[in-house]
């Protein structure tokens, strides 16, 4: 097992696929989707077409035959030609959810047009390191229209002071080239990135990175990938959880296996809770979700929840903790942002 951060680049079946494996286990994968619906951070020139009675939004014609649809539209008439960006994954049959809040994202730097202002990442704390970026960022974003800010990601600490100016500079020039293309039919006028690109702008610090032409089976990450196929998935200490989408929602139910203790209960819940963003993230799911934890008292739940604030916290996708039912049950609400692996993974 190779230890550290590493990112292996591969295809699967012709389709770009990236994997991020954290000391011999499977902590992310993006691919590359099969069609051609709109996707996540794509941006597109919409043009307004009927509003929706009751729901306070509007049905947009994104060109070629796709749909949009961007809530709290209060004000923009049918024919209005706007920008907007694809926020998430549309489910089946419904128009695809938009924003007209447009982000410009690279690795070390997101563009924020009608949002002015020059903002580094919290977690950037030395005030050295802070002033440098200060300087780099004002200089690469000395000619940028006055209602664009800039926020530097905090993979900007440390990094090389050309690379991020080279990448403000190339961001910059794209909103650029996007917000000034406002006339016209609708169509796409930004793609949302590949998986390979995906992977270097969110992914962080990496250790190694290897994309040689089958290097998804040579690592293990194929073996990953058909674990995931399976419902169940085992947890530390023998206990498990099983994880089955339906239409209305994704139920999650956790068993303690062998362990017939009087901890067995908690210490599967709170294995759970650990891996359970990192098993949705890995399986495409969103929307609703709703966990049947392991019996243990009622004393037991802040302690759960509290491990569960700490594990999505950290995960890249938003989620919502709702909180327990009268069930006992726990529901989640997690945005779509990618396809369900099954769909992916579709020859």
């Amino acid at each position: 097992m190779r230890k550290g951060r590493i990112v292996a680049i591969d295809t699967i079946d012709g389709r770009k696929a990236a994997a991020l494996l954290q000391d011999g286990i499977l902590y992310d994968l993006l691919v590359d989707p099969i069609n051609d619906r709109p996707r996540p951070h794509a941006i597109y020139r919409a043009k307004a077409t009927h509003p929706m009675k009751g729901q306070n939004g509007i049905i947009l014609d994104l060109g070629h035959g796709q749909k949009g649809f961007l809530k709290q539209a209060k004000g923009i008439a049918s024919g209005t030609t706007l920008l907007v960006q694809v926020s998430t994954h549309a489910e089946t049959g419904k128009a695809t959810p938009v924003v007209n809040k447009l982000l410009f994202k690279s690795r070390y730097a997101i563009v924020t047009p009608n949002a002015p202002g020059i903002n580094i990442a919290r977690s950037i704390r030395d005030e050295d390191e802070r002033l440098r970026l200060h300087e780099i960022a004002h200089e690469a974003f000395e000619d940028a229209p006055e209602d664009c800010g800039l926020i530097l990601r905090s993979a900007c600490e440390g990094a090389d002071g050309g690379d991020i100016y080279a990448n403000i500079a190339a961001m910059l020039q794209s909103a650029t080239a996007v917000l000034n293309d406002t006339a016209g039919a609708p169509e796409l006028l930004l793609d949302s990135p590949d998986a390979a690109e995906q992977a270097w702008t969110n992914w962080g610090d990496i250790d190694e990175v290897i994309s040689d032409d089958g290097c998804f089976e040579g690592l293990g990450v194929w073996d990953h990938i058909h674990a995931l196929e399976r419902p169940e998935c085992t947890l530390s200490g023998g206990a498990s959880m099983v994880i089955e989408p339906t239409r209305a929602l994704v139920a999650v139910d956790v068993n303690t296996g062998a362990d017939f203790s009087l901890s067995a209960g908690l210490k599967a819940n709170i294995a759970t809770a650990k891996d359970l963003p990192r098993q949705l993230r890995l399986r495409g799911l969103g929307g609703q979700i709703v966990v049947d934890f392991a019996p243990s008292p009622k004393a037991e739940r802040r302690t759960i929840e509290n491990q569960l604030r700490r594990a999505f916290k950290a995960d890249s996708i938003d989620t919502i903790l709702v909180g327990w039912t009268s069930l006992g049950h726990y529901e989640l609400q997690r945005k779509r942002e990618r396809l369900p692996l099954s769909e992916v993974l579709q020859t």
